[in-house]
Formats: structure tokens, C-alpha cells, sequence
């Protein structure tokens, strides 16, 4: 698998980066959506798929926010359904629980927004809230 990582002179590694016009490389994001916490991988995928099943929330998105030991945590940014009071971090511990959902998997932050950040196409720019987060970090 390794092997087929290699393109020429290219190692293929899932990040995906941009250059700028100085030259400098930064990296912002993954061709796969996982979380890297402790050297475990969080399947994203899975952890908002069970999110969107809660009566309280209309628009989930998890994404990592950086962390100096753990290389990375779990944020769930979440919109509320019409109607509901509010969702804490509580609830939604509480509730991966019951679903079954392993603890190492739980974000340990939560962030509730008006909005999710969308393309034209309606598809959540988790770059954008990246950014956000990092800002008020």
C-alpha cells in the first residue's frame, strides 16, 4: 500500500495542501475525513451520522481542532432543529452513550451555531469552520 502511494516523485499522503504565492506549503484538510486523536482515527462519517438522528439538531459537522499532546480532538458544530432550547455537551455525551458509540470517538467540544458555512451545492465547508474555530481558540 505504501508502494501505491508513490506518483513519480510524489508520496501521496491525504493531506491536502495549497502553496502560496511566497512559496509556503500549508496543509488544509484531508482527502479522508477521519480525526487523528493519540494515533487513533475517528471516522467522521459515522460520529455525524448518528449526531443527525438527534430530535434537538438540524446540521452536524464534526471536524479536529488541533492539540499539542493529542495531535488532535473532535468539535461537533451543530445547528438546532426548529423548536429545540438549546443541546450541551452533556446531552450529547449522553446520548453517544446510548447509541453505543465508543468514548474514544466523543468530541470533547461542542459548538452551537446559527449556521453551517455551505457551498453553493448545500455542502458543509468544514475548511471555513476550521478556520473559525481556530480564531476563537
Amino acid at each position: 500500500m505504501t508502494a501505491a502511494s508513490f506518483d513519480g516523485e510524489w508520496f501521496d499522503t491525504g493531506d491536502l495542501a495549497v502553496i502560496d504565492a511566497d512559496g509556503y506549503l500549508s496543509i488544509i484538510g484531508r482527502s479522508k475525513d477521519v480525526i487523528i486523536r493519540g494515533g487513533e482515527n475517528i471516522p467522521v462519517a459515522d460520529l455525524e451520522n448518528v449526531l443527525y438522528e438527534h430530535p434537538k439538531l438540524a446540521g452536524v459537522a464534526v471536524v479536529g481542532v488541533p492539540d499539542p499532546r493529542l495531535q488532535e480532538r473532535a468539535c461537533a458544530v451543530v445547528t438546532l432543529a426548529p423548536g429545540a432550547d438549546g443541546f450541551t455537551l452533556e446531552e450529547m455525551r449522553a446520548y453517544l452513550g446510548e447509541k453505543g458509540i465508543a468514548r474514544p470517538y466523543w468530541p470533547e467540544r461542542l459548538e452551537v451555531v446559527d449556521e453551517l458555512p455551505r457551498t453553493a451545492s448545500g455542502k458543509i465547508q468544514k475548511f471555513r469552520i476550521r478556520a473559525g474555530l481556530a480564531q476563537r481558540s
